[in-house]
């Protein structure tokens, strides 16, 4: 399967964004969806993360801020990101997995870039 994220850009703080990751295939009701960050010299982290039952995580530092979701009928889950941060800037990527199917995909990053 195929994932392809989009809805980057610059902005400002306090600002908001959402990302979008649509998938070739219908996969999302199912298996697990997460969006991942990594900023420059830094690791790439698990943002936030959605499971097959609707069951959402989220970091700490973006807890009350961020909104992971999906629409299965458009195959598609999002980010929304609230009240951005400085720190909040990233190359942002979503990914998906399933641990029966083995499946594994990632999408191509998209960056977000918050300006103080």
């Amino acid at each position: 399967v195929q994932l392809q994220a989009s809805g980057g850009g610059l902005v400002q703080a306090g600002e908001s964004l959402r990302l979008s990751c649509a998938a070739s295939g219908s996969i999302f009701s199912v298996g697990t969806s997460g969006w991942y960050r990594q900023a420059p010299g830094k690791q790439r982290e698990l943002v936030a993360a959605i499971i097959s039952s609707g069951m959402t995580e989220y970091v700490d530092s973006v807890k009350g801020r961020f909104t992971i979701s999906r629409d299965n009928a458009k195959n598609t889950v999002y980010l929304q990101m609230n009240s951005l941060k400085p720190e909040d800037t990233s190359v942002y990527y979503c990914r998906y997995g399933d641990c029966e199917t083995g499946m594994d995909s990632w999408g191509k990053g998209t960056l977000v870039t918050v300006s103080s």
